[in-house]
């Protein structure tokens, strides 16, 4: 039978998308809109599989650990400040957004909000509605001609810088993680220091995402150095504009005026100093209120978790590299691979390992390898952290937790393999490495700590280091036998003729520890290690 997946509603999305939803026999739907009270969402979500949000409620880490079957968390829409996400990476919950369900409908409320702010067209409708024809008061100025700065060229930056151009106004821009070739293909000035970009500015549009490092990105001080008449236009999120340095600033004439659709807190109380600033134009967060765009993110969400439920396809996600069907048939075989990998280097690695390395060469190397690599952390790690759940959206997290460094690396020619990943543990000078392969779709170890040696990864594997002389592997053949272990396969590699001899068995049960200390007394013998698979 299959399974049945209960997926929470929480927030209100598109029926369209609701009905999607409805439609796959698997899911058991329930739309929920009333949890404001964190106790309230928490017993709701207990047996949940999935929950879709916007913005209305929090899923905070009491709702995600009330929730022992929770698979994912979706919200319709860009921003996750809702979400906990560093409790639902601990879980092993995936945290997927809608980062395009709503790119015009907000690069166009920013255009709007840059046309309203120049021109001052909300306050001169007040003003006709007040009974006043007050032609004076409201002249405004052209963005023709005029720089405008785009902080952040994603989706909807490269959508605001696209209109701008339209009306002859000369753009440049600040993103940490453009390119050169995209920025010239979307007919920007890259600039690599955010002040320098700033400086050029009559016009500032906010569209980064909010983190510890762009929080109060304007501030009191960058307020205080920007051009003469320069104005501020925020769709993005709260947060990003010290919104009581911006009170003083537009109060102190310094900066000559804001247009915004977020603030630090929202709703703004009565008594918010931004409210009674001068030269403003405010919106309620209207930035994603179409009614085109409130669709796209409601099917969008609702196949994106579809499709995870269903497939284990990741999409959009904050906390976990994406993985497509293509993905998945292309490199999935190397996840549980990369795993077996990972768990193998574990039983034989340097205490207190601080340094994982991953290679790779051959096809496996190309494209996007990191959600093999977490694989790979994901099986070292399962063994020395015990009981905690180790999974592959958490692995890094535990890695770092545990002051365990990783990086990877690509070999252009993968000399005889078609395909290797190789994994390096290091403490110090001291490591422990392990490569392998597919050979006809059945996979191989190929080498242990540099040596080239095959096996198939199965039952219980004994490395054996020892002084390449005559007699050894009669002296430990003869210590297995004498105590009922039955060797099944070998495979043997040394340095040089008299140098260090390092024998890979295949064995049929697990000696005991006994067994082992047998072993490792014998004279020549320099390490032995047993692998379970």
């Amino acid at each position: 039978m299959a399974q049945k997946f209960n997926i929470l509603v929480a927030d209100p999305i598109s029926e369209t998308g609701i009905e999607l939803l409805k439609k796959e026999p698997s899911f058991s739907v329930e739309v929920n809109l009333g949890l404001k009270a964190e106790a309230d969402f928490a017993e709701a979500a207990k047996n949940a599989h999935a929950i879709i949000v916007r913005s209305g409620v929090k899923v905070t880490a009491r709702v995600i650990e009330a929730a022992p079957n929770l698979k994912a968390v979706g919200r319709a829409g860009v921003g996750v400040d809702n979400i906990d996400v560093p409790a639902a990476s601990k879980r092993g919950v995936v945290v997927m957004n809608t980062p395009g369900g709503n790119t015009i409908s907000t690069a166009e409320q920013a255009f709007t909000l840059m046309m309203s702010l120049a021109r001052k067209t909300p306050q001169a409708h007040a003003s006709i509605v007040a009974g006043k024809w007050d032609r004076k008061s409201f002249q405004g100025t052209e963005v023709n001609g005029k720089t405008l700065a785009v902080l952040g060229m994603g989706r909807i930056g490269a959508e605001f810088a696209k209109r701008a151009k339209a009306f002859n106004m000369r753009v440049v821009a600040y993103d940490p993680y453009l390119s050169k070739n995209r920025a010239e293909s979307l007919g920007v000035e890259l600039f690599e220091n955010l002040d320098e970009a700033l400086g050029q500015a009559d016009f500032i549009t906010m569209h980064m995402p909010l983190t510890p490092d762009t929080r109060h990105m304007l501030n009191a001080e960058r307020l205080g150095r920007l051009k003469k008449g320069a104005r501020i236009i925020n769709c993005a999120r709260g947060g990003l504009i010290d919104d009581n340095a911006l009170a003083q600033a537009l109060t102190d004439g310094k900066v000559a005026g804001a247009a915004l659709d977020v603030f630090e807190v929202e709703p703004p109380p009565a008594d918010y100093p931004l409210l009674k600033a001068p030269n403003t134009v405010f919106t309620p967060h209207l930035g994603a209120s179409t009614g085109e765009a409130q669709e796209n993110v409601g099917i969008e969400i609702a196949e994106v978790i579809a499709a995870h439920l269903l497939h284990g396809t990741i999409v959009n996600a904050v906390n976990m590299p994406n993985v497509d069907p293509k993905t998945l048939a292309e490199k999935g075989h190397f996840l549980k691979f990369g795993e077996l990998l990972g768990r193998l280097l574990s039983q034989f690695a340097p205490a207190r390992s601080g340094q994982i390395t991953i290679s790779y060469s051959g096809k496996v190397g190309t494209g996007d390898t990191s959600l093999i690599s977490r694989a790979i952390l994901k099986g070292y790690l399962e063994r020395p952290c015990g009981t905690e759940q180790v999974n592959y959206i958490n692995a890094t997290g535990v890695a770092e937790n545990l002051g365990i460094r990783f990086n990877e690396s690509r070999v252009p020619d993968a000399s005889e393999f078609s395909d290797l990943i190789e994994v390096q543990a290091a403490n110090g000078a001291e490591t422990a490495s392990i490569a392998g392969t597919f050979f006809a779709g059945s996979p191989r170890i190929v080498k242990v700590n540099g040596r080239h040696i095959e096996t198939r990864p199965e039952g219980t594997l004994l490395l054996i280091e020892n002084i390449d002389r005559p007699g050894m592997i009669a002296a430990y053949s003869a210590a297995l036998g004498k105590n009922q272990v039955n060797i099944a396969d070998m495979s043997l590699s040394r340095n040089k003729e008299g140098g260090t001899a390092l024998t890979l068995l295949t064995l049929d049960s697990t000696p005991s520890p006994e067994v082992i200390a047998e072993l490792e007394a014998i004279p020549g013998i320099s390490r032995v290690h047993c692998v379970v698979v």
